[in-house]
């Protein structure tokens, strides 16, 4: 049964005949086969076509932002450019709805262009080599010095950082206060002084992430989203859209799973095994995609949910699985790894696509970054089932007091 367009599914929402005619009117007048890809994007922006559910100027018409579906449909179907998703996902996936939904006017109206444009590329400041899997023990201070604060700390596993342009940056501000509270969160110039970005070669032999010091790195205050010691409110936002980020984005029959049936078609081991291990895979992938379509449609209605978390799960998984499956299958040639092993800095994220061999290995991240397999599942456990949470003997304890 072929699925509605998502014309048809947006025009019962209100504000859709409105939003559709908008999108009519602005490809007629931004000819996709004739206007540059960068100049295209920022006139989309200009038109509040970008994100139609933020508010107006801030690259949205303030409308239902399902409707978004429908105006990436009929850009799709124009031949439209489209942000490279592969050097934007962290600032059009996270960075831009965290500075929608916290940042100032003045913030919204700086940043959220570029980002949409791709002409400034984005990285998370998060994790650190003691503050994973539990983000809250962080330790990185941002101590406040008149108009300006001084920061000094470690990141590690931070996506893009070489290329990067700006952070979003989690900090300890008050270690005397419970570790949840004593965080604030900035957006962080890459390029200043004290910024110093390191490789951590992966086992693919890229160096797509990195380890990052900050030594005295002034931010000014202007750079602060949301209160001091409101920071973990802030990065909630970030997270909750990171998974869908991570868990969502494919439509059917693309990614590893395409890769999958190139494979299969091309004749090799075509046994009754093989395409029953393929078919099941398939069903997989296809009941994720539909669960990540429906987290990003909450998400873009500013109510991103669990629905992110259960979808990145279900994609890390199944991309490790996928990715075994095209290994097996092609048999003795699938050792053989394309690529080499020199150190490469990619400017890129290639979660998705490339050569089987090289998304085998790429994949053992997959259930690591975004939030490890482990945190999601609790993160399930808790707030989708409503089971016991795990006990937290240092949850009200002053952080300073918590054994590092």
């Amino acid at each position: 049964m072929n699925e509605p367009a998502p014309r048809d599914r947006a025009r019962a929402i209100p504000g859709a005949e409105d939003v559709l005619r908008r999108t009519s009117d602005f490809l007629a007048a931004h000819d996709p086969a004739t206007t540059p890809p960068q100049a295209f994007l920022a006139a989309q922006f200009d038109a509040g076509l970008a994100w139609v559910g933020f508010p107006e100027g801030d690259g949205g018409l303030g409308v239902d932002g399902r409707l978004q579906l429908a105006v990436d449909s009929a850009l799709a179907a124009a031949a439209a450019p489209r942000p490279d998703m592969s050097r934007s996902i962290l600032g059009i996936g996270m960075a831009a709805p965290t500075i929608a939904a916290h940042g100032t006017a003045a913030q919204r109206r700086r940043l959220l262009r570029p980002i949409f444009t791709g002409e400034e590329i984005w990285c998370q400041l998060f994790s650190e080599p003691g503050a994973g899997s539990d983000l809250a023990t962080l330790a990185t201070r941002a101590v406040r010095d008149g108009d300006e604060w001084v920061v000094n700390g470690q990141k590690v596993w931070t996506t893009l950082a070489h290329i990067a342009d700006f952070a979003m940056l989690l900090t300890r501000t008050a270690p005397e206060r419970p570790k949840h509270r004593g965080l604030t969160y900035f957006l962080l110039d890459m390029h200043a002084p004290g910024v110093d970005v390191r490789p951590l070669r992966q086992i693919t032999g890229e160096a797509e992430f990195n380890e990052v010091y900050l030594t005295d790195v002034r931010v000014p205050d202007c750079a602060r989203v949301c209160d001091e010691g409101d920071g973990w409110r802030v990065a909630m936002t970030t997270l909750s859209n990171e998974r869908v980020a991570f868990g969502g984005g494919r439509s059917r029959g693309t990614g590893p799973i395409a890769a999958a049936r190139r494979i299969l078609e091309a004749g090799v081991d075509p046994t009754p095994v093989r395409r029953d291990q393929f078919m099941r895979l398939w069903i997989a992938a296809e009941a994720a995609r539909l669960t990540n379509q429906r987290a990003r449609q909450l998400r873009e209605h500013g109510k991103a949910g669990p629905e992110g978390s259960v979808g990145k799960l279900a994609f890390a998984q199944l991309n490790q699985q996928i990715s075994a499956f095209c290994v097996n299958t092609l048999g003795p040639e699938g050792m053989l790894y394309p690529h080499g092993y020199e150190l490469r800095r990619p400017e890129q994220v290639s979660i998705t696509s490339g050569d089987p061999r090289y998304l085998f290995l790429r994949s053992r991240a997959n259930s690591i970054e975004g939030g490890t397999s482990e945190v999601l599942r609790n993160i399930v456990a808790e707030r989708v089932l409503g089971l016991p949470a795990e006990p937290r003997t240092d949850k009200h304890l002053p952080w300073k007091e918590v054994p590092h």
